[in-house]
């Protein structure tokens, strides 16, 4: 008979360790904070020594209370893996992905076919939605991409979504004949996405050139920018990567082609719950996510 301590102790000290929280680890784990408490003081009782230091509104790990971590974690995370493999090849696993609108129309949803013809034993379910909100608590979504700053919460993994170049877009009809990239921007409406962090003035300053505000055209979605560009309303400043099948197919140019600067920037985040950071679904959309982003900004580079 194997002399282990009550498995709810030790799932309540993990979520807990890894949460950095009673509470966090008590929402995570549907039980109240007090209950989380007395199962910690219950395993402390059973290995007679302090797993955490009470302090001023937080906890922290004690040494060993950190050694009791590090042995665990990779238990459970086989322990979850043999769970979810039981049957996998057989079963059709589902995935709950949010995702920045404008990511979702311009980019995900076109190429989600490619990724289901390679795991077909995956089921996606995809909303859309600019909002954030907590992992822990919505336990009907996997995984969900951020727009704007990555989100900061413990027992949450982040995933940068790889540098994007932001750049004037047009339609060709609007350009300059020769092509005069300064004169047509300073002739055409400027079209710009109210969310997006780069604006107008930060991509002129980058490129050094005056710029004196002037009324234009807002919109708060890029896909919107980019239909009003496409339009020939004016000129927007966005992600080549949301206009990549436009800039393929050309209906938009990158008007600053050459003689001006992309502004780079990190403005898409994969966010997950690390409990589920070795499930096989989600392991296999974030590994298919990164590659399909990053083997076409190899191709456009």
């Amino acid at each position: 008979m194997r002399r282990l301590p009550n498995f709810y102790l030790l799932r309540a000290f993990e979520a807990a360790a890894r949460l950095e929280s009673f509470s966090q680890a008590a929402r995570e784990l549907s039980v109240t904070p007090s209950a989380v408490s007395h199962q910690i003081k219950e395993l402390e009782a059973y290995f007679e020594c302090a797993l955490f230091e009470r302090l001023n509104r937080r906890v922290e790990l004690t040494t060993e209370g950190r050694q009791l971590r590090d042995r665990l974690a990779p238990v459970l995370d086989d322990l979850e893996e043999a769970c979810h493999s039981i049957g996998k090849a057989t079963r059709v696993q589902a995935l709950a992905i949010h995702c920045a609108p404008s990511f979702a129309v311009k980019w995900l949803g076109p190429r989600l076919p490619e990724f289901l013809a390679a795991h077909p034993g995956i089921t996606i379910r995809l909303s859309t939605g600019a909002e954030r909100f907590d992992l822990l608590e919505r336990t009907d979504v996997d995984a969900f991409i951020a727009y704007g700053d990555a989100p900061r919460q413990a027992g949450i993994a982040v995933e940068a979504l790889g540098t994007e170049r932001i750049v004037p877009l047009c339609s060709p009809a609007l350009v300059s004949s020769p092509p005069n990239p300064l004169a047509d921007l300073k002739r055409l409406t400027l079209i710009e996405s109210q969310l997006s962090p780069v604006k107008w003035s930060d991509w002129f300053a980058l490129n050094r050139i005056r710029f004196r505000p002037r009324p234009g055209l807002s919109f708060d979605r890029a896909a919107l920018a980019l239909s009003a560009a496409v339009d020939g309303m004016g000129v927007a400043l966005e992600s080549a990567t949301l206009a990549e099948v436009e800039l393929e197919d050309g209906r938009l140019i990158d008007l600053g082609g050459e003689a001006y600067r992309p502004f780079e920037r990190t403005i898409h985040h994969l966010c997950y719950r690390e409990v589920d950071r070795n499930r096989a679904g989600l392991k296999a959309f974030t590994g298919w996510l990164h590659r399909a982003l990053n083997t076409r900004r190899a191709g456009s580079s």
